[in-house]
């Protein structure tokens, strides 16, 4: 009795030209810090509102300067007594006056960073890309960040040089070459830069544009108006570790017993920035996208 045996080979089939062939695999690309970045980066500039709230953070913070160095030029020509707000002010504090203004442009733009991708839904896509989670954080904060702080440093540069010309002659009247005039410009510009890493923070904690918009504004504005509602010997013990008036401290000329020095405020500052980014860390891992 016989038997028929098949062979285990299976027969090729032929290759059609100009195709490649079936094992040849895709090449491997390893996700890295550098191209995260580069994605980040490429991200960011891709959106219209990025150049549009640049642009009005650095027009606020060059106009409301100017804007209230001409106040002051004016009020004084005219014979009257300083205003209250401008008592004590000098070159800087005046060319600085729409610091304010702008980090709500640039705090509102960093919130629009991440909070953005959620609410289109791109956000899963990052993920995806990058599954480990955490760099798409650390390179939003770090981008934004570094673009924050160098439109925002320019701007005040930029303040001020227009606020000492129209200031000239006057008792408020500095240059660059007045002690701490430098270093006041130079901490407005970092303040404002980690504004908008704490708006890209909350952006990612909260997951919502309105949301984040709103503990933001909270953070800088309101709270300070409802400290000091309080005693003053609980204000004394609460306002100078605000985020606002921890900020304020590195571009203040002088300080009083109230407030706390550069290098404190700075300290007081980042802490805030190291919690803000701590908390969208932890929801990154802990939570879906």
């Amino acid at each position: 009795m016989s038997t028929l045996t098949a062979t285990s080979e299976t027969p090729e089939t032929p290759e059609t030209p100009g195709t490649a062939p079936a094992t040849r695999s895709r090449p491997a690309y390893r996700v890295t810090g550098r191209r995260v970045l580069s994605s980040e980066w490429a991200k960011l500039w891709s959106l219209r509102s990025t150049w549009i709230t640049l642009a009005l953070g650095l027009l606020f913070l060059v106009a409301f300067g100017v804007i209230a160095a001409s106040h002051y030029k004016s009020g004084l020509g005219s014979g009257r007594p300083p205003e209250r707000d401008f008592a004590n002010a000098t070159a800087v504090s005046l060319s600085l006056f729409g610091t304010n203004f702008a980090q709500l442009a640039l705090g509102v733009l960093g919130v629009l960073v991440t909070a953005g991708e959620y609410s289109t839904g791109m956000i899963r896509s990052t993920m995806a890309a990058v599954p480990r989670r955490l760099p798409v954080l650390w390179s939003k904060a770090a981008v934004y960040g570094l673009v924050a702080l160098v439109v925002a440093t320019a701007g005040a540069f930029a303040a001020f040089l227009a606020g000492s010309r129209i200031v000239a002659g006057t008792p408020v009247a500095m240059g660059l070459g007045h002690a701490g005039v430098v270093r006041a410009l130079l901490g407005a510009g970092l303040y404002l830069g980690l504004v908008g890493v704490i708006g890209t923070a909350l952006g990612a904690l909260l997951r919502s544009v309105a949301g984040g918009i709103s503990v933001l504004v909270a953070a800088l504005m309101l709270v300070p108006g409802l400290v000091s509602l309080l005693p003053s010997s609980w204000q004394g013990d609460i306002s100078p570790y605000l985020p606002s008036h921890a900020g304020q401290s590195l571009f203040a000329l002088t300080r009083d017993s109230a407030t706390l020095s550069p290098g404190a405020g700075l300290l007081v500052f980042l802490g805030w920035t190291v919690l803000a980014l701590a908390g969208a860390a932890y929801r990154l891992l802990r939570s879906d996208v």
